[in-house]
């Protein structure tokens, strides 16, 4: 038996196939086109195992995806593979309508193929599990309740919006072809191998760097955080139980400022790496213009999954960030080689002129 992850290279999916192989025994085939959040360094500890398969190349390939579903007969897809950066879909919109709106038909194209060749009881087995965002929701007012599944769609970035156009293909190709899938919605991911773009990697590393910590507006756009091994098992558990054609929001209970974030890991690394000046690393925080169309609040409701699946996170915010934060201390050589020229040019491009 084996599975079948795209965009396992990435963050999000490079902890669950890490997290799946020490729990299953059965292949992971693992398809990542390696753009620049891709990085297989994040899957050094599998090189010797013969549980999982590295496989280059783009989920828009048809000729790829129908080989590997042809030769390793999956009885799941798990789909991680998007462009997931607010601002650099601001700067660059078109590689989200290519990865996350067209990448998923022709991916969703492939796997129907492949399912309607199955045979009954494999056919009825099979899953494909979307993986998604909250930010397609749109933003929510301060005293607002938290999104449901049955929110409406209000995406305002080009990030949220390809994401949901990718949602509503998911869902039309269940409702016209039977294809059995299931999505997941999750809120703001923290942990391991977080690509140093993000809120919480990126102050972690320019703290340690002696670099400014950039603060969007005025730092009080509040986010539902979730430790990243807690939505790995929040999908383990719909791709087990979930019912198809279901949406399940994947949220840590943990709204947060921004601000609040910042602070608290600058108070942690005052704890767990002082500044060699003694001096608090809070010295550091630099205000920013603000982001164009920032959302101010996102919130999860995850009790549907509380209460039809038994899902309920493991980690407090402050067990999960004190774990993120020992993992980059303990990681020095991989948060080195993330930072490539790539990586500071757009760095500079994404704040150049935002000084407040």
């Amino acid at each position: 038996m084996s599975i079948l992850v795209t965009g396992g290279a990435g963050f999000i999916g490079c902890n669950f196939v890490l997290d799946w192989l020490a729990q299953a025994d059965e292949l992971v085939v693992n398809l990542d086109n390696l753009t620049y959040a891709g990085n297989l360094e994040n899957l050094a500890s599998l090189q010797d195992g013969s549980k999982h398969l590295f496989v280059h190349g783009d989920i828009g390939n048809g000729e790829l995806v129908a080989g590997l579903l042809a030769e390793h007969r999956p009885r799941a897809v798990v789909n991680f593979a998007a462009e997931s950066h607010v601002d650099r879909s601001i700067h660059g919109p078109a590689a989200f309508v290519e990865t996350n709106i067209v990448g998923t038909f022709k991916l969703l194209e492939s796997v129907r193929a492949y399912w309607g060749s199955l045979p009954p009881e494999e056919k009825s087995d099979f899953r494909f599990l979307h993986v998604s965002t909250d930010e397609v929701y749109g933003s929510l007012a301060a005293d607002a309740p938290a999104f449901t599944e049955e929110h409406r769609y209000e995406p305002n970035s080009p990030y949220s919006a390809s994401k949901a156009a990718s949602d509503h293909l998911v869902r039309a190709y269940h409702h016209t072809y039977g294809l059995p899938v299931l999505t997941t919605n999750c809120s703001n991911n923290y942990g391991p191998y977080h690509f140093p773009e993000k809120l919480i990697p990126l102050m972690i590393v320019n703290a340690l760097s002696g670099k400014p910590l950039p603060v969007y507006g005025d730092g009080q756009q509040i986010r539902d955080w979730l430790y990243v091994k807690d939505h790995c098992s929040a999908i383990r558990r719909v791709l087990d139980a979930g019912k198809i054609g279901e949406v399940y929001n994947v949220g840590g209970w943990n709204e947060k400022p921004n601000l609040d974030i910042v602070h608290t890991v600058c108070a942690l690394l005052d704890e767990l790496r002082p500044r060699a000046d003694g001096a608090s690393y809070a010295q550091q925080i630099s205000y920013v213009t603000d982001r164009p169309g920032h959302d101010r609040r996102y919130a999860i409701d995850a009790s549907k999954l509380a209460r039809e699946l038994g899902w309920k996170p493991a980690e407090t915010f402050d067990s999960g960030i004190r774990k993120t934060i020992l993992w980059y201390l303990d990681n020095a050589e991989w948060v080195e080689h993330v930072q490539s020229g790539s990586y500071r040019d757009w760095l500079a491009q994404n704040y150049a002129g935002r000084a407040a």
